[in-house]
């Protein structure tokens, strides 16, 4: 390996909250890492910023949620949609993401949808609530995509976001689980949580 391969001072970095600098990873190299073996399906990860960001492990409350709701969404859904169930999403090249829930226009790719395009996102959180309402919010925003709901797996609050800019969305309500949310690009598509079943 060459001096400027370690040498952080010659490669893109990035810089951790506590200062320090870490290489800057792109897709091209992550995708090498999977390709290699050093990845697999068991190590959850997502690419956002250049950093590889460990995701928390799934609970028990988590897939029982996400288990209702994307059965809900397959018999509600206008029958051109698709739904996609953690898919391997890249949206633009350089950001490799895992929602839980992407609904997408007809013929969009799970790997490749448009986040313009894009019809709903959705996150499940349980541990991962403040990263999903944090960075994930921040990443979906400047990727433009225009409607993404966090679900509070315990609470079954949801944080509906909207409006997406470079600084975040603008709208930001929170509905709790027995308010009717609409999907902003689906008009026809209204639930509400709390009449859903999750034994």
């Amino acid at each position: 390996m060459s001096e400027t391969d370690t040498d952080p001072r010659q490669r893109p970095t990035t810089r951790a909250a506590e200062g320090l600098p870490r290489f800057r990873w792109t897709l091209a190299k992550f995708e090498q890492l999977i390709e290699q073996g050093i990845l697999d399906e068991d190590d959850r990860v997502e690419l956002i910023g250049g950093e590889l960001i460990p995701m928390a492990a799934k609970g028990i409350r988590h897939e029982v949620v996400r288990g209702a709701l994307l059965n809900w969404l397959f018999a509600n859904k206008p029958s051109e949609v698709m739904i996609y169930s953690e898919p391997g999403w890249r949206p633009y090249g350089e950001t490799y993401v895992e929602p839980d829930l992407l609904v997408a226009p007809p013929g969009a790719l799970p790997t490749s949808a448009d986040p313009r395009e894009v019809l709903l996102v959705i996150e499940i959180a349980r541990s991962s609530l403040a990263y999903d309402l944090g960075t994930k919010a921040e990443t979906y925003s400047r990727l433009g995509v225009r409607d993404y709901w966090v679900i509070d797996a315990r609470r079954l609050v949801t944080r509906v976001h909207r409006q997406p800019g470079l600084s975040g969305y603008a709208e930001k309500p929170e509905a709790q689980p027995t308010e009717e949310i609409t999907a902003l690009l689906l008009p026809g598509l209204s639930l509400r949580l709390a009449d859903l079943r999750f034994d």
